[in-house]
């Protein structure tokens, strides 16, 4: 390797020149000129990349471009958004540790923090995200290390919008950061960052992609948060497995996000291969002209539906008559394709619904190019109970359509067929 330093949250070209598209580095590893110069990178892994479990130019050069998309200092990409939710956390928190969560988020992260969390002996508190000032205080009053809040920009499956500038500011009073998942958004249409969120963690399996070609995720820092506020030592004090290096005191507003590289990547190695990463940025490409298709399709089903007699209830906060569009019309450019609403008649009508559909998949995915559907009750939150579905917003007749890039017409002529088919 050269002695140039190539830092692990920064893009990677080779030589002088950039090339027209990204270059694959399909390499586990990297020569070294001198044992020592190797020996060096072991003490500080931001010196130069040594190894691709945790750092890769290919998957370095989509970091940086996610992290500038969102307004973040740097960012980590991940093997799937479930291990970007994860690590986020864990960066963070220990055995003992508490963390406060909104219901209305992603089946499968409420699974991890109820569950895999409990027997890390790290403990979720679920909160509504119509809590009160004082009640949110009070949690803090009554409970010993809280570490962070989560929440998603617009809950998966429900639909909500989170009221991010808010709840932003309460974690701060407390000395708390905020993590936000803003999947569903993507920084096209909302960058939590502006409005006070510490970290962004997405699922690049989904708009990010586009495709359905690969699992992925990501984590982004701002670097606006204060680690050295007395509450995280881990970011602040001598770390024993890096030689005593204090990753505020090393790496300023990058500590976060070097901590989770050095410390969980290096462990857990839930790193991405430079192919996924090709294919990524393949996406990233096309990412803001297809927000705004979907934007336009998502518009016109959801308006459709709202006039459909099948239909009892639907959640899409970019329609008018939505409770969350005050809220969406803060935080949001534009709408995102995934339309949950209710169908009259509970699971039998809506399970029926569904296996009449024809263009419309089947699946489980959303926000792919092609349209889909699912019964999150029966699949993505089947493990959640009653009162967990409940507060995530999620009914036995709810169905969550992920509208995709297909003609408007031949979308909406399914839809109808499908409807006549349960009558």
């Amino acid at each position: 390797m050269k002695d140039e330093t190539l830092c692990l949250h920064a893009g990677y070209t080779p030589g002088n020149t950039e090339p027209r598209v990204l270059p694959i580095v399909q390499s586990t590893t990297y020569v070294y000129e001198t044992a020592e110069e190797m020996a060096k990178v072991f003490d500080d892994p931001t010196r130069s990349l040594c190894y691709s479990r945790f750092g890769n130019p290919t998957v370095m050069a989509v970091e940086q471009k996610i992290a500038e998309l969102e307004g973040g200092v740097g960012a980590m990409c991940t093997s799937s958004g479930q291990a970007a939710s994860l690590l986020s956390v864990l960066n963070i928190c220990a055995a003992g540790d508490k963390i406060i969560s909104f219901s209305e988020i992603y089946g499968g992260t409420v699974n991890l923090f109820s569950f895999t969390f409990k027997r890390l002996g790290i403990e979720t508190i679920f909160i509504g995200k119509d809590i009160t000032d004082e009640e949110f205080d009070k949690l803090f009053a009554e409970n010993d290390r809280i570490r962070l809040v989560f929440g998603e920009t617009l809950a998966n499956p429900a639909m909500t919008v989170l009221d991010i500038e808010r709840f932003a500011n309460l974690a701060h009073k407390h000395d708390v950061p905020f993590i936000v998942d803003n999947t569903f958004a993507t920084p096209v249409f909302c960058k939590p960052i502006e409005f006070g969120a510490d970290i962004v963690v997405h699922s690049t399996s989904k708009y990010m992609d586009g495709h359905a070609l690969q699992v992925g995720g990501v984590i982004v820092d701002s670097g606006k948060f204060n680690w050295d506020n007395g509450k995280y030592p881990e970011f602040s004090e001598p770390d024993e497995s890096y030689h005593g290096i204090s990753y505020t005191k090393t790496y300023g507003n990058l500590a976060y996000i070097i901590r989770a590289r050095m410390n969980l990547m290096r462990d857990f190695g839930v790193y991405p291969s430079a192919h996924s990463a090709f294919l990524l940025n393949l996406g990233l490409e096309t990412l803001p002209v297809r927000m705004k298709q979907y934007n336009d399709n998502g518009l016109t089903v959801a308006n459709f539906l709202v006039n459909d007699p099948h239909v009892e209830s639907i959640k899409f906060p970019a329609l008018e008559s939505d409770c969350d569009h005050e809220l969406f019309k803060k935080y949001l450019k534009g709408t995102c394709a995934v339309i949950s609403f209710s169908i009259k008649g509970g699971r039998e009508k809506a399970m029926k619904f569904i296996d009449s559909l024809k263009l419309v998949s089947n699946e489980v995915h959303v926000a792919d190019i092609r349209t889909c559907i699912l019964h999150p009750a029966s699949t993505t939150h089947r493990q959640l109970t009653d009162e967990q579905l409940e507060a995530a917003g999620i009914g036995q007749g709810l169905v969550r359509l992920s509208v995709g890039l297909e003609n408007i017409d031949d979308i909406i002529a399914d839809i109808k067929q499908a409807f006549a088919a349960i009558d």
